[in-house]
């Protein structure tokens, strides 16, 4: 069973860095957004089975919501969009987390495009896995200059995620009201 990690988590409050400074960075906890415009009834469990064999994880609802660049002379289909709080088994540094979430993106056949799409063509994702915010251990070299023992470790929002979208904030505030995060 897992503890209550992110009770009482103040998103405002929260330090927000850009993912560069925090490349290196040990990485013990994460809140993702997973998001999929195409077959997302298939990658999303898919992806959710590779989250969990790197720790526990607590699933906000799966939310379908319209695509945000949609209209009317070009519509496109719909994201199934999910927040994921994942408690690592073991640390690892931002860095490594985005190399094997892009990988977890890769198993589940993403296609990234290099070029500017053609005006008419709808871009199918498979599987989008985004990193809002990333819980840190604290030690010497640490962002933070206040240690506690109350608090060895704490949350950071990435900046270039912030503010979050609705989908994204309405999964971080259930999982907030779930008790899976803890400020």
């Amino acid at each position: 069973m897992m503890h209550k990690a992110l009770t009482g988590l103040n998103l405002e409050t929260l330090k927000k860095r850009p993912p560069e400074q925090l490349q290196a960075q040990s990485v013990t906890a994460v809140l993702l957004a997973l998001g999929s415009n195409y077959q997302a009834e298939y990658y999303l469990p898919h992806v959710r089975q590779s989250l969990a064999a790197l720790g526990d994880i607590q699933l906000s609802t799966a939310f379908q919501n319209p695509d945000f660049t949609s209209t009317k002379e070009q519509p496109k289909p719909d994201y199934t969009n999910q927040c994921v709080y994942l408690a690592l088994k073991s640390e690892m540094t931002l860095q490594q987390l985005q190399q094997v979430f892009k990988q977890f993106e890769c198993d589940c056949n993403r296609q990234r495009l290099t070029e500017p799409t053609a005006p008419n063509q709808i871009k199918q994702v498979s599987m989008d896995i985004d990193i809002l915010l990333i819980k840190t251990v604290l030690n010497e070299n640490s962002l933070s200059n206040k240690i506690t023992s109350e608090w060895p470790e704490q949350w950071i929002v990435m900046a270039d995620r912030y503010p979050f979208k609705a989908h994204e904030r309405a999964g971080v505030e259930e999982l907030i009201l779930n008790g899976f995060l803890k400020g």
